[in-house]
């Protein structure tokens, strides 16, 4: 089970947890230096310089060891080249939906060395990119299968995110309970009503949580009421200040459920 955390991790959290607390530092990071690489003036430069490289050497990780050297994300750096480049060589603009097409696909690049360029960077990016994305979704999808299997097996009740927006919601949580649970809390003397669970394949920390509480959680409480939300690899403690308000903080599964129905019988 993986441990829930307060402010700095130690180290018997577990890889996954790490690495997701890794993750979202680092994209912080990216966020607080973004516009710095996107003037005039260092997007010139950078294109320069990635001329410059690969008239030396083209088979050499030329966007990938500027991306490393300026301290930018490798796809990040790809998307600004690409842009550029595309700017040089076509009449118009090229949309974003081409830009994410030839970043999915190098191969539709057409010119071969910017397409290994691009292909460098998108492989070697822990952080951004179309690859990320993939694995992120996937994680994703495998830890709401996993809450999906566990409330089969505790035999409730529930409606699944497809299902709700086939009845008109827009916004939605993953799962919610058919019939409420009770979720007892060693804390508390009395225990807690669930009627929704949203599962979050990340580490919770403060920034990602205020927003999901700001995006998503709040909007999932004023419409089904109380619910919980496991992030799957821990999260800091003190966030968990809102179950008296209707949305509970959990790193697994409960254990300690019960039917409402039960509850009252």
């Amino acid at each position: 089970m993986l441990l829930q955390v307060r402010g700095t991790p130690s180290l018997h959290q577990s890889q996954a947890t790490l690495l997701s607390i890794f993750s979202q530092e680092y994209q912080k990071h990216i966020k607080r230096t973004h516009s710095k690489h996107h003037t005039s003036e260092a997007i010139e430069s950078y294109y320069q310089r990635y001329l410059n490289g690969v008239v030396k050497n083209g088979a050499a990780p030329v966007l990938l060891e500027l991306a490393n050297e300026v301290e930018y994300a490798p796809s990040l750096m790809a998307r600004i080249i690409l842009e550029r480049f595309l700017q040089e060589h076509d009449e118009t603009p090229p949309s974003k939906s081409v830009i994410n097409s030839m970043l999915r696909d190098p191969s539709q690049i057409p010119d071969g060395v910017l397409a290994n360029q691009v292909y460098q960077c998108i492989v070697n990016d822990c952080c951004y990119g179309p690859l990320v994305d993939c694995i992120k979704h996937a994680i994703g999808h495998e830890h709401e299968v996993l809450l999906r299997d566990l409330l089969l097996e505790k035999n409730l009740s529930f409606l699944d995110e497809d299902q709700l927006r086939a009845k008109g919601y827009d916004k939605t949580p993953d799962f919610i309970l058919q019939v409420p649970v009770v979720m007892l809390c060693l804390l508390a003397v009395e225990g807690h009503i669930i009627h929704w669970i949203e599962s979050k394949a990340s580490f919770g920390d403060e920034c990602s949580h205020h927003a999901y509480l700001h995006d998503q959680f709040w909007s999932y409480w004023n419409r089904f009421g109380p619910g919980l939300v496991i992030y799957w690899y821990g999260f800091i403690q003190e966030l968990d200040c809102n179950r008296e308000r209707g949305i509970l903080l959990a790193a697994c599964f409960p254990t300690d459920i019960i039917t409402l129905c039960h509850s009252t019988a």
